[in-house]
């Protein structure tokens, strides 16, 4: 099947923990695919595409498409996640990583695999880029939770970024940190250090627990 054909048609995907997406194809790109829902543009990375198939034709019936935004990309180039990511620096975003918790901010910058996103909620945070599962774009009059422009710093960090995210956690050490958003206690503490893709840290009574970098999504400081 040629997947590029499917661009138009009604579809439904599921993504990695269990989500399910419904919409119009828009765009695929080499890891990358575009869905729109009838209110925003799903940027999905490809690798998180569980599985997909056509809607029914009651499920196109019932489906509203909006007035449609405009996409962040190109049309004339083709879409990838870093181009995608790139685009979207400074842009007000809702993205998916973890849990049943969706981030809202933006993007500072983009790293070899990672990048570092800017939340009211969370402040400054490291999220890996093989664990981003969507980004959604806001419309150009949408702000998170009503703030102002004067609640999202242009430097909002005074950190200095290392290329890749193994690096940029071995530089926390010594340092209270959440991982994962906190999806339980094992992933808050202090880092002890990394050895062996193993990150060690210290929790609250002072037992050590131990966390594969592999399973590391997001990273935020207390």
């Amino acid at each position: 099947m040629n997947l590029k054909e499917q661009i138009g048609k009604y579809i439904k995907l599921e993504i990695s923990g269990k989500k399910i997406i419904s919409g119009m194809l828009i765009d695929i790109g080499s890891d990358l695919w575009v869905l729109f829902d009838g209110y925003d543009y799903l940027y999905i990375p490809t690798i998180h595409i569980q599985n997909w198939q056509f809607l029914d034709e009651d499920e196109i019936d019932e489906f509203y498409i909006s007035s449609e935004p405009s996409p962040i990309y190109n049309h004339n180039e083709e879409i990838s996640l870093r181009k995608t990511l790139t685009s979207a620096k400074g842009i007000f975003t809702e993205i998916y990583v973890t849990g049943n918790k969706a981030l809202h901010g933006y993007i500072i910058s983009i790293m070899n695999n990672y990048f570092i996103f800017y939340s009211p909620i969370y402040k400054t945070m490291f999220i890996s880029l093989n664990h981003l599962k969507w980004l959604i774009p806001y419309s150009e009059n949408q702000r998170p939770y009503g703030l102002s422009n004067t609640n999202f710093p242009v430097n909002p960090s005074n950190l200095s970024f290392a290329r890749s995210f193994e690096v940029q956690i071995e530089k926390l050490v010594g340092e209270l940190i959440v991982f994962n958003m906190g999806e339980s206690e094992n992933f808050i503490g202090k880092v002890q250090g990394i050895k062996n893709n193993f990150v060690e840290i210290i929790r609250a009574k002072e037992d050590p627990v131990y966390l594969h970098l592999q399973h590391v999504k997001t990273v935020h400081m207390t």
